[in-house]
């Protein structure tokens, strides 16, 4: 173990990093992806909420790595044969996809059920002094409904950062696909995966105590 760390401890981080970064720039998509399907799916008009549950269905219906297969080989394919344009992903680009259509199916349920959590009362007296619905959804609503969220999100950022470990299919340098290459090198498939199994850990650790810390803070109401 102590050969890994000194031979490859600096990759196995760096590749950790790599892991974090797009598990964040997926979860900052998915935020934007979340908001604007689970906005649809509280509007009263049957066919915003049918788009909403319709993509809901569709991406939590497929499994990521079908996903990622079809985001990085299937999407590149379809444009330069069917389209005539060539078009191709890098795999931070199309892990980037992956994570946000996969993340944004789950943070609109979850930006949904913020929204629902809300008194009604709270929109019904945003409107009755003149703000059109969209002002009072950003402005009543929404701030009132984050705090019930933020536990969930940084949950669901914490399923987003072990998904990531999907994407060494694809050949994005996480830190799965880069414990293979030491297990290749090496040869020492259980220290190799004893040390990658440990910094995830420590890292989703962290994040959960940071979710258990601001989950108190908003029940005490701070």
């Amino acid at each position: 173990m102590v050969k890994i760390i000194n031979g490859y401890g600096l990759l196995l981080l760096e590749s950790m990093g790599q892991t974090l970064l797009l598990a964040l720039c997926g979860l900052f998509f998915a935020c934007i992806i979340g908001l604007i399907f689970g906005m649809l799916s509280v509007l009263k008009n049957p066919v915003c909420r049918g788009i909403s549950t319709t993509f809901v269905y569709v991406i939590r219906g497929v499994p990521m790595i079908v996903l990622a297969y079809f985001i990085f080989f299937g999407v590149p394919y379809f444009f330069n044969n069917f389209l005539g344009i060539d078009a191709q992903l890098t795999a931070l680009q199309a892990g980037t996809i992956c994570l946000a259509l996969n993340c944004g199916a789950y943070m609109a349920e979850i930006i949904r059920a913020g929204i629902q959590s809300v008194d009604k009362g709270q929109m019904e007296a945003a409107r009755s002094l003149g703000l059109p619905y969209w002002r009072a959804m950003c402005r009543v609503v929404l701030p009132q409904a984050i705090k019930t969220m933020i536990p969930s999100i940084i949950n669901q950022f914490i399923i987003t950062l072990k998904d990531t470990s999907i994407l060494s299919v694809i050949g994005f340098p996480e830190l799965v696909n880069s414990t293979k290459n030491v297990v290749a090198n090496t040869f020492m498939v259980f220290q190799a995966w004893t040390i990658a199994a440990v910094m995830y850990l420590v890292v989703i650790t962290l994040l959960s105590v940071l979710a258990k810390r601001l989950e108190r803070r908003l029940d005490n109401g701070n």
